[in-house]
């Protein structure tokens, strides 16, 4: 009895408390809160209106009165901040989890199933979903792959420090983790370190738009306001979330790589457009205040974390104006502008331009191919300069499989600039051929979202033109079909060694069979494939190549094909019938299987 009690007690127990903080955004209030209804999950939404003069308590009154068993209305006096609001949210909550969300923003209708579902599954206490923005920007490095269980120190979700995100309720009880209260900006990555140094591990929900962040048309929220990234306040801030981060991770290369982050995002950001914007006199406290947290902070490990012209800023904190030149080589537009694009033998040769907006001179230029999976890769090919253009080799023998992006990198004052390459091209700018180079086929292209140049060896994701025609079919015994044809691709003979195995693919079901080929000189082959062992149904016929990448499938085309071929075998007609699709004349077969009994329906209908 006691514990069928417990199961019930279980069952009626609240999965998620959706916190959400209210200071005069009735216009917002139905899109917020509808969100938060829908939502699939055993949920209470516990809204805390802190003294709202716009209709928004009142409001919230009427949805807690037509829904009495999910939403709960908390009154409070205004605090003038969003951290108060969110603590006595966190006061109210009876959840499982928690999760915040402030009044003009809202959830995907999939979100709290989805985030509750990878917690229990992985045992997390901290989830991230997806964050987009509608008019404002959301972080996305932590969103690039979905994850069961990470740790700060093999992930970047630490990059994220704002609290939309699922929270484990017991977690923040059990620590006393609460907001910052009587600050405007900030309080919720004070919140969200904390959690994050007490979490076991962290999920990442990252196929799926969980929390849409959106700017207020009329430009009343907090982070819109002109004051509220104010530099001197917001490196004054950040002080207290970094101690605290500290108190918790000893030195070392794990708090090197969350101090990256503060000092990335946080500190040297404020000698950016913040610097620029300021006068002599407040650039000269605000690069006194990064110094005295670089004195603190700043450590070798730190150092080896950082951009070029971040590593630049730590040097020149007494010097104003070279802080002032790296603002600007940071925000100057990389104007860039491909000019030509052919193939030199086996190296790709690219030609353009390349210059930072409104800075006259540069220290040097490169090509950069970045991998695309794996961003940590990059190969550096420098460029012969000749007038206003340059010019870049590039050895594509070189590269791994896989697609490589390219970008231009200009160099000015050891700052390092970088911009995709190709989207802005002269007109008659095609794209060169595929080459098989070492064995391994390179497909130049343009991306077709934005039209930036890339180079997939190995062909990943652009189809690999090719060709596979027989000569000649006929029948052999063991009701084998004798197939000579030959190969190109890519304009020219693959080796030898990348022809691989005929497959045929029945149509319907997916169902594959392979069987031997032998590569021919002069991109020749000779297969005696056991059609006769194929099941009912429909088959396409391919022949498939290793050119670098994945592998690759050419579908056999052919002019002439053998006959049907029939023969009895355990009371079954077997029956066999190549032929050619209309078209492109592409090899398939059909095979059927009758028994007598059936044979003899069919003669007497």
């Amino acid at each position: 009895m006691v514990a069928m009690q417990g199961a019930a007690e279980h069952d009626d127990a609240v999965d998620v408390s959706v916190v959400i903080p209210v200071h005069n955004c009735r216009a917002f209030l139905d899109r917020c809160l509808t969100s938060a209804l829908v939502q699939r999950v055993k949920k209470e939404i516990v809204v805390v209106d802190d003294g709202s003069t716009d209709g928004s308590g009142e409001l919230l009154d009427l949805y807690a009165a037509y829904h009495p068993g999910s939403v709960k209305v908390v009154h409070i006096e205004a605090s003038g901040g969003a951290g108060r609001p969110r603590n006595v949210g966190i006061e109210h909550a009876t959840g499982r989890y928690v999760f915040f969300c402030d009044a003009d923003d809202h959830l995907g209708p999939e979100a709290l199933e989805r985030m509750v579902a990878v917690a229990d599954r992985n045992d997390t206490d901290i989830v991230l979903g997806k964050v987009v923005g509608h008019g404002r920007r959301a972080a996305v490095s932590m969103f690039a792959h979905g994850a069961d269980r990470v740790t700060l120190a093999d992930s970047t979700v630490y990059n994220s420090l704002s609290c939309y995100k699922l929270f484990r309720r017991e977690l923040l009880v059990r620590h006393g983790i609460r907001f910052g209260e009587g600050v405007l900006v900030g309080e919720d990555i004070l919140f969200t370190v904390h959690a994050y140094c007490h979490a076991r591990a962290v999920s990442v929900v990252a196929d799926y738009d969980c929390y849409h962040l959106v700017s207020r048309p009329d430009g009343t929220s907090i982070m819109q306001q002109p004051g509220s990234r104010d530099p001197l306040a917001w490196l004054a801030m950040i002080r207290e979330p970094i101690r605290l981060m500290a108190r918790h991770v000893e030195p070392g290369p794990l708090r090197d790589h969350l101090l990256r982050r503060h000092f990335r995002l946080d500190i040297f950001t404020q000698l950016g457009v913040p610097f620029l914007d300021s006068d002599d006199v407040r650039r000269k406290d605000i690069a006194r205040e990064v110094a005295a947290l670089c004195e603190e902070w700043y450590t070798p490990g730190v150092h080896e974390r950082l951009n070029t012209i971040d590593r630049q800023r730590a040097g020149a904190l007494d010097d104003i104006e070279r802080l002032v030149r790296l603002a600007r080589i940071e925000s100057a537009t990389v104007r860039r502008r491909l000019t030509g694009l052919r193939w030199e033998g086996e190296r790709l040769v690219v030609t353009g331009a390349a210059r930072l907006d409104g800075i006259t001179r540069d220290d040097g230029l490169a090509v950069v191919l970045r991998a695309r999976h794996d961003p940590a890769k990059e190969v550096i090919v420098p460029a012969e300069r000749k007038g206003g253009e340059f010019t870049a080799r590039i050895d594509v023998g070189a590269l791994e499989s896989g697609v490589w992006d390219l970008r231009v990198a200009v160099e000015v004052e050891g700052v390092i600039r970088l911009g995709r390459l190709g989207a802005e091209r002269d007109g008659d700018i095609g794209r060169p051929r595929p080459r098989i180079v070492g064995g391994v086929v390179a497909l130049p292209y343009f991306t077709r979202d934005n039209g930036n140049l890339s180079i997939d060896m190995g062909g990943h994701v652009v189809a690999v033109p090719g060709t596979v025609r027989l000569i000649r079919m006929r029948w052999a015994l063991g009701h084998r079909l004798v197939m000579d044809g030959e190969v190109t691709v890519a304009g020219t003979t693959p080796a030898a060694t990348a022809v691989k195995q005929i497959v045929w693919r029945e149509r319907r079901s997916g169902r594959e069979r392979a069987d031997r080929v032998m590569a021919l000189p002069g991109g020749g082959f000779a297969a005696r494939p056991a059609v006769g062992r194929l099941t009912v149904g429909t088959w396409d016929a391919y022949l498939e190549l290793d050119l670098g990448g994945p592998p690759a499938r050419f579908r056999i085309e052919t002019e002439t094909v053998a006959g049907a071929r029939r023969w009895w075998g355990s009371a079954l007609l077997r029956s066999v019938r190549p032929y050619t699709t209309s078209g492109k004349g592409r090899l398939s077969a059909v095979v059927r299987r009758l028994t007598a009994e059936s044979l003899v329906k069919r003669i007497l209908r």
